[in-house]
């Protein structure tokens, strides 16, 4: 026993920074490879570290020359900004309801969340293009995007604001009822701050869930300015020959901003994921 707790010493960090690793080298080889010239890319065998030092792929990015980075920058925050506040104002009170009231149906309602995730967005994309065609939403605007990522995002919402909701003390509930408060004056005064990493998880998810997305805005938004930052990536997509660089470049500036996002919201994710995990 005593040698299996030495052991664990070394193996357990030994496994997970394999398991960083694994994780993080995709996001290197993106980098890396947009460092190199395209003829560096192709040989044989492949390099590991770019031999010569390109910048051209970047400073085209910059300039806009081929696709106006700011504008995708711009187009995609404005959709999984007014996604994520349509799915969290929705969630936040679904959930809530969902952990503390008894209703019929409550747990069968939760399995219906979960199916929706197993879902594809395509099964679900010649419907909501439909649906947003009679409402008059296809075309040069936002809201058909941001409708349907909010859409997409609100069953994750609720299914982790639930299990976090969930694992909170009823003691703190009764005791606001004994001091007179009712259930809007509990929930808005005492459980919504207390859950407040839970709700910085489900937007956190509904942000990326929107960010990353790119069969809605290809498919609802018809005008080329409008369309999110990952529609760009066809710009150096060709019939004849792709620009590796240039599309492994802008892959790396496009996830930048995930990137400073996790970096300032770790705190709070790491807390929302393992207190929501304690009781389900």
């Amino acid at each position: 026993m005593t040698l299996l707790k030495k052991n664990a010493r070394w193996l357990l960090p030994l496994f997970g920074i394999i398991v960083t690793a694994v994780f993080l080298f995709p996001l290197y080889w993106l980098a890396a490879t947009s460092f190199k010239t395209e003829a560096e890319i192709f040989q044989t065998p492949q390099t590991w570290f770019p031999h010569q030092f390109q910048i051209e792929s970047y400073t085209e990015q910059l300039t806009g020359s081929s696709v106006d980075i700011f504008a995708g920058f711009r187009n995609s925050l404005a959709i999984s900004v007014g996604a994520l506040i349509i799915s969290t104002l929705l969630a936040i009170p679904a959930s809530y309801g969902v952990a503390r009231f008894r209703f019929p149906g409550r747990h069968l309602f939760v399995l219906l969340f979960l199916v929706t995730q197993m879902l594809p967005a395509s099964l679900i994309l010649t419907p909501l293009f439909l649906l947003f065609k009679q409402l008059g939403l296809i075309g040069p605007s936002y809201w058909s995007t941001i409708l349907a990522n909010a859409t997409a995002g609100i069953p994750f919402a609720v299914i982790i604001l639930r299990t976090y909701f969930v694992t909170l003390p009823k003691e703190l509930e009764e005791s606001a009822k004994i001091d007179g408060c009712n259930t809007l004056t509990t929930f808005f005064r005492i459980m919504l701050p207390i859950a407040v990493p839970g709700v910085v998880v489900a937007i956190v998810f509904s942000f990326l869930f929107a960010w990353g997305d790119l069969i809605y805005g290809m498919t609802f938004i018809s005008k080329e300015s409008l369309r999110p930052i990952t529609a760009g990536i066809y710009n150096f997509l060709g019939f004849q020959s792709t620009s590796w660089n240039n599309t492994m470049a802008f892959g790396t500036v496009s996830i930048i901003p995930v990137a400073l996002l996790f970096i300032f919201v770790q705190r709070y994710i790491v807390s929302g994921l393992t207190n929501g995990a304690v009781k389900g």
